[in-house]
């Protein structure tokens, strides 16, 4: 039987591998709003840039410097053995890749949406496809015992280049505000921009942290919700219904949902207009996008301002 994703994630923590790293937060000059919000029963946590921490503060499939684009997907025709069934081009082997990841991410960018108001998302996983399948027009091979099919297939290899394409942490602290929350009888959930491995990105980095229980103890399956399941990304209006959906179908209204994310126009705006209550995380400068203007006008500004993720537990009790 082949590994999971999981099981796959662990084998390559197991090697003497070099990974990239995030680097310190710089503190952002802010003053904390952390008086009590009566009546919140639930917490919708965002993931990259909030309960996980990346050198962008978001996930990003083009980060800057490209150098970064570059070794990631030369680490992985190494990793993968891909180098001789590709088209080659004269140069690094990254050189004759980095066009066809180009291509696939804006033909997939430009697809679009179903409904009027959401906006598409680029799925990892199906980019790392269509390169993979490319491959095989010139008898292209891989370990299927170890990785599966070419879905599952994939999904390992969009794991390890993002793994080496973005460096990810779990926010210091955050596993033990989780486990208060959950103490204090407060639901918590998920509604993010995510691939198909955020969660065993976010796993590892809470076992980092000291994680001795199952993930879905903290946080209830039916009520994370990713990017990728639905095929579109914030701020599109869609999603946010969905999410409030399985919050009603746990019998939670909107207003009994804190909302906390660490960008406000795209996030904590759209969740404000579905009726949630929101909180701006704003304890560092890489990932922060809180534009004036939405702070100062009372339709969007945030309900709570953190500059300290474990200052939640102030907002939201028992």
């Amino acid at each position: 039987m082949s590994l999971s994703l999981a099981e796959y994630a662990d084998a390559l923590a197991s090697r003497d591998l070099i990974w990239p790293r995030v680097m310190p937060p710089k503190p952002v000059k802010a003053r904390p709003s952390i008086k009590p919000l009566p009546g919140v029963r639930a917490v919708l946590w965002d993931v990259y840039g909030t309960l996980l921490r990346t050198p962008d503060g978001g996930f990003d499939l083009f980060p800057e410097p490209e150098v970064r684009l570059q070794v990631a997907l030369d680490k992985t025709i190494h990793e993968f053995n891909m180098w001789n069934s590709m088209y080659r081009k004269p140069g690094p082997p990254w050189q004759s890749m980095i066009g066809q990841y180009r291509e696939y991410v804006d033909r997939l960018a430009m697809s679009a949406p179903k409904l009027s108001g959401d906006y598409t998302d680029v799925n990892l996983t199906v980019v790392w496809a269509q390169i993979i399948n490319r491959l095989f027009d010139k008898e292209y091979a891989y370990d299927e015992d170890a990785y599966g099919d070419i879905g599952q297939f994939a999904e390992k290899v969009a794991y390890f280049f993002h793994c080496n394409l973005q460096a990810t942490e779990a926010r210091p602290g955050v596993l033990q505000v989780m486990q208060r929350l959950h103490e204090a009888g407060i639901v918590q959930g998920i509604v993010a921009d995510g691939q198909i491995f955020t969660k065993v990105q976010l796993l590892r980095g809470l076992m980092e942290q000291g994680l001795s229980v199952p993930l879905p103890e903290l946080l209830r399956p039916s009520l994370t919700l990713y990017s990728c399941q639905m095929g579109i990304r914030k701020p599109s209006r869609s999603l946010f219904r969905y999410s409030l959906e399985q919050l009603e179908a746990a019998g939670l209204s909107a207003d009994q949902v804190l909302h906390v994310s660490c960008r406000l126009e795209n996030d904590l705006v759209p969740a404000r207009n579905e009726g949630m209550r929101t909180a701006l995380l704003a304890c560092e400068k890489t990932g922060l996008e809180a534009p004036a203007n939405l702070i100062k006008d009372p339709q969007s500004r945030p309900d709570r301002l953190l500059t300290d993720i474990s200052q939640i537990t102030s907002v939201v009790s028992a």
